[in-house]
């Protein structure tokens, strides 16, 4: 991939899709696979699926289609997934537990190290052999282990001062699950998820599907 070149957002976002579906074709065993059916599967043209891929590079011959575990390894790699990752957890409600147990996160190479909060009656508690400490402790936390990402799942009220105090400590990725739309530095990179939105969307497709059908 050419230096300083700007991937496309929504091409950055079928990325996962294409990898997800390749791990499953790499498990049937299956090792070749054609732009038309990746195309399929995710309900875009082929030519798009060559055009996403060009973004980064040549990955099949025409008439040849593409080799499964050979591209799925290149598109692990362009999303960072050969370079494992270390996470902690701030907040440790519902959201924060269920993040914290996902063990999926572990076959990416994202391990979740730590988990904060500040209620008394959590800390203390282990999820997956994980303990809850009080946020007081992150400093000290992150002083003496590696954090690449710190996931934040607190009230929207105490988003920013979270964010700040992360950055300050130098993570450079953070994973936010508030309904504030963080202002980040250059040097940090941040996702926001924004779960209301994506209720309402499928609430979209519901209403489209009901209309159609009329």
């Amino acid at each position: 991939m050419e230096q300083g070149k700007k991937i496309p957002d929504i091409v950055i976002k079928r990325l996962p899709i294409y990898y997800r579906f390749l791990t499953n074709l790499h498990q049937m065993g299956i090792s070749r696979v054609s732009s038309t059916d990746l195309g399929k599967k995710m309900g875009i043209t082929s030519s798009q699926v060559r055009q996403d891929f060009f973004n980064f590079g040549s990955f099949g011959l025409q008439g040849y289609g593409y080799d499964v575990d050979q591209l799925r390894q290149e598109i692990g790699a362009i999303l960072g997934l050969d370079i494992p990752r270390s996470m902690i957890i701030i907040g440790a409600g519902h959201l924060g537990q269920a993040l914290a147990r996902h063990s999926a996160f572990e076959k990416d190479g994202y391990t979740v190290v730590g988990v904060f909060d500040i209620n008394p009656h959590l800390i203390g508690e282990n999820i997956r052999d994980v303990e809850i400490m009080h946020v007081n402790r992150i400093t000290e936390f992150v002083s003496q282990n590696k954090v690449d990402i710190a996931v934040i799942t607190v009230p929207r009220t105490y988003a920013k001062e979270v964010a700040d105090l992360v950055i300050g400590l130098g993570i450079k990725g953070i994973w936010n699950f508030t309904s504030v739309k963080l202002a980040v530095p250059d040097d940090v990179a941040v996702e926001n998820i924004h779960l209301s939105d994506s209720l309402m969307t499928l609430g979209y497709y519901m209403k489209e599907m009901h209309e159609t059908k009329k």
